[in-house]
C-alpha cells in the first residue's frame, strides 16, 4: 500500500491540469503552483516559470534536492524544503539554484539515501532510520530515553560532542550533514479495536508492535514486553487493519501526514526516541563548491534548521486537530508511568552497553553525547505537554 498522503494527491481535473502545466512550464513550476494555489492562473504560472528559468540560468551551480514529501506537508510535518530552497538561493545571491524534487519523484527511503551517497542527487531529506544502514553511527539516537524529547535532541545534534564524534563518521560515508531536525518524539499508537491506550510497559504485553528493520527498536520493544513485528512501511496500514500489527511508533505529525487517521484509536506520546530526520548533501559535491559558497550553504542550513524547530508545535497541533475530529485519543504518560518505561528499557540498563560501544565507540563516548543532550544549546524547542 502506498503512503496515502505522501504524494501529490489531487482529484482528476486538478491532476490533469497539473500534468498539463508540467508539460508546458516544467515540474518545479507545477509543484509551486499546486502548493501556492495558482494552478489555473496563466499569468502567475508564466511569471513563476520565467522567474525559475532566470534563476537557474543566472546560477553558477545547480543542486537537485529530493524528498518524499509534497511541498505543503510542512503544515503537519516540519519539513522545510521550500524554505531551504529560498534560504540557499538568497544566501548565495543566486549563485546556487535549488531544483526541488518533492513527493518521492526521485525515490524514497534507502533508495534516496543511496542516490545522495552516490551523487546522482546532490541532496535530500532522509529519515535517520532509513539513513542508518549507510551510516550506522546515527542509530545511537534509537537507544531509548536519553534524547527522545525535542529539546534534548536539539541540544545533542547542535553540540560540539555530536560534531566531533558523529559527523566525521557520516562524512566517511560520503555525506555532508546539512542539519538534523525532529518531527517530534516517537509515540506508541494503537490501532482501532485494540481497546486500550498503551500507557506503560504493562500495557505492552503481547502487543504486536510494528517496527522498521531496526535492531535497536526491536530490542527496545522486547524489553518493554511487546512482540516486535517487522513490517515494511508501505504494508503497515494493511497490517494494522488486519490485526497483523497492533501498534506503531511514528511521531504525531508523521501519523497524520502518512494517512493513518482512519486506522488509529489512541496515541501515547512516550517520547523514548526522536522521530529524527536530516537534510544531507553529497560530500564530494559540497566540497567542489567554492569556499564562500560553502559558508553560505552552512548559513542557509542553519536558518532552515531553526525554521524546522519552530514549525514543530504548529505542525503537531494541526495534526492533533484533524485526528481529534475522528475521535483519536492523545495521552501523555505521567511521571510515574514514564519512570516505568525507563526502568524497563531505558539506556541505563546494561543491555544497551554493547550498542553504546558499537555506535559511539565506548560507553564513555556515549556519556559525552548524553551530557551534550542534557546541556541547553542555542535552540529552545517545544515539547508535547499533553
Amino acid at each position: 500500500m502506498a503512503r496515502p498522503k505522501n504524494a501529490i494527491t489531487m482529484q482528476s481535473p486538478q491532476r490533469r491540469r497539473f500534468l498539463e502545466v508540467t508539460g508546458r512550464y516544467g515540474f518545479t513550476t507545477a509543484v509551486l503552483a499546486s502548493s501556492g494555489g495558482f494552478l489555473w492562473s496563466e499569468s502567475a504560472l508564466a511569471q513563476t516559470a520565467a522567474d525559475e528559468e532566470a534563476r537557474q540560468k543566472a546560477a553558477k551551480f545547480t543542486m537537485l534536492f529530493a524528498t518524499e514529501y509534497k511541498l505543503d506537508a510542512f503544515k503537519t510535518y516540519p519539513i522545510m524544503q521550500e524554505a531551504f530552497k529560498e534560504n540557499l538561493q538568497n544566501a548565495t545571491k543566486g549563485a546556487l539554484y535549488v531544483r526541488l524534487h518533492p513527493a518521492g519523484q526521485l525515490g524514497v527511503g534507502a533508495a534516496l539515501a543511496q542516490k545522495v551517497q552516490g551523487g546522482t542527487v546532490q541532496g535530500g531529506a532522509l529519515s535517520l532510520s532509513n539513513f542508518s544502514p549507510f551510516a550506522p553511527v546515527v542509530d545511537v539516537i534509537n537507544i531509548p530515553f536519553w534524547c527522545g524529547d525535542n529539546q534534548r535532541f536539539a541540544n545533542l545534534v547542535t553540540s560540539r560532542a555530536w560534531s566531533d564524534e558523529i559527523t566525521p563518521k557520516v562524512n566517511g560515508k560520503n555525506y555532508k550533514p546539512m542539519f538534523y531536525y525532529t518531527v517530534d518524539p516517537r509515540t506508541v499508537a494503537s490501532r482501532k479495536g485494540l481497546g486500550k491506550i498503551l500507557k506503560t510497559p504493562d500495557d505492552m504485553r503481547g502487543v504486536k508492535m510494528r517496527i522498521p528493520p531496526s535492531k535497536l527498536l526491536g530490542k527496545f520493544y522486547q524489553l518493554a514486553g511487546a512482540n516486535p513485528t517487522i513490517v515494511a512501511w508501505g504494508e503497515t496500514p494493511t497490517a494494522l487493519k488486519q490485526g497483523v500489527a497492533d501498534a506503531l511508533d511514528p511521531a504525531i505529525g508523521a501519523l497524520y501526514t502518512f494517512g493513518f487517521i482512519d486506522i488509529l484509536e489512541s496515541i501515547a506520546v512516550v517520547a523514548a526516541v526522536p522521530d529524527a530526520q536530516m537534510f544531507a548533501a553529497n560530500l564530494p559535491w559540497f566540497q567542489s563548491l567554492p569556499k564562500d559558497l560553502q559558508d553560505k550553504f552552512e548559513e542557509a542550513s542553519e536558518m532552515t534548521q531553526a525554521a524546522s524547530f519552530a514549525q514543530i508545535p504548529k505542525a503537531r497541533q494541526a495534526s492533533i486537530d484533524e485526528m481529534s475530529k475522528v475521535g483519536i485519543k492523545f495521552y501523555k504518560p505521567t511521571a510515574a508511568e514514564t519512570q516505568s518505561w525507563v526502568a524497563a528499557c531505558g539506556e541505563q540498563r546494561p543491555d544497551w552497553d554493547e550498542h553504546k560501544i558499537a555506535l559511539a565507540g565506548s560507553v564513555a563516548n556515549f556519556d559525552k553525547l548524553k551530557a551534550a543532550a542534557n546541556t541547553k544549546g542555542r535552540y529552545t524547542v517545544d515539547d508535547f505537554k499533553g
